[in-house]
């Protein structure tokens, strides 16, 4: 497991250079996923499905059942990267409350453990310090990056996630959304972290119980190149063959026992025991899963 200083992570992608999002290579080149899907936009919860492969030619096994997740408050829009999908759905911007939709990268898991406990891990792994700080503020030159405000020369933001102060940020993994440089004002701070239970939602990060989200972060191995892949049941549908993705089982892919009622989700729960599943990082180019500690606060 790597372990990696704030300052040292933030700085692997300082100057990475942004890169279009190509979803099929980065589907091809894959040999994890974690498909998360919501019934429509405006939906706060869904469900996650992991899928994994032997090599990136063969075809896709389904590990688990799907697994009950909730989302941004406002639901799902169109992150950064994906633009030119379509021009009638929503598309994400700070503090909309909405999780981005897309492919993006999981490549770095935080938590409040220190590394040598995090053994197991093979994701790059950072514990988050009293002086962690995801900054929101767009004025920043830290804008969407995970960093120890005693380790930079000027704290040049007014707005932050105290990282540390946050519960359910324990244990979780950086999304890698909107990272290579950010874009000013498309969201910011974007983990896979607990949730407060299958009535709750977030701000635009993706949450689910602690432990499938344990189960995740110690499955998740950088070689095969981890991905989230977050869309509406319809837009799966219609994307599924152009990017190459897994094919969900018909009641995972509706979600009609979701549709935004959270009894049903609750009798999911039931079927399913144990939890949830999730995953992160950042960089709409994301070709090359090199780290920039984007330890995302609850989403923006």
């Amino acid at each position: 497991m790597a372990r990696l200083t704030l300052v040292a992570f933030a700085a692997l992608c300082a100057c990475h250079p942004v890169t279009a999002v190509s979803p099929r290579n980065e589907i091809d080149g894959s040999r994890q996923l974690v498909v998360v899907i919501t019934p429509n936009w405006t939906s706060t919860a869904g469900t996650m499905t992991r899928f994994e492969r032997v090599t990136p030619r063969s075809s896709w096994t389904r590990i688990e059942p799907p697994t009950p997740i909730v989302v941004g408050r406002t639901g799902l829009a169109w992150g950064v990267g994906f633009d030119n999908v379509s021009t009638d759905d929503p598309h994400k911007h700070e503090g909309d409350g909405k999780a981005p939709a897309g492919i993006f990268p999981l490549d770095t898991a935080f938590g409040f453990a220190p590394p040598e406990s995090m053994g197991d891990v093979r994701l790059p792994y950072v514990q988050l310090l009293p002086t962690t700080d995801c900054v929101d503020d767009t004025a920043s030159a830290h804008y969407n990056t995970v960093v120890d405000k005693t380790r930079v020369p000027s704290v040049d933001w007014k707005s932050a996630e105290h990282m540390r102060e946050v519960s359910q940020y324990k244990i979780g993994v950086i999304v890698g959304y909107n990272a290579s440089p950010p874009v000013k004002g498309r969201g910011s701070c974007i983990f896979l972290h607990i949730w407060a239970g299958p009535d709750s939602h977030t701000a635009g990060c993706t949450a689910f119980d602690e432990s499938k989200l344990r189960d995740v972060t110690h499955w998740l191995e950088p070689a095969k190149r981890p991905l989230l892949v977050q869309l509406t049941a319809t837009t799966y549908t219609q994307l599924s063959v152009k990017y190459g993705l897994p094919a969900l089982e018909q009641r995972a892919q509706g979600l009609p026992h979701l549709v935004d009622h959270y009894s049903p989700l609750r009798q999911l729960v039931n079927v399913f025991p144990g939890g949830y599943g999730f995953i992160g990082r950042k960089d709409p180019g994301f070709s090359d899963l090199s780290p920039r500690l984007h330890l995302p606060g609850d989403g923006q």
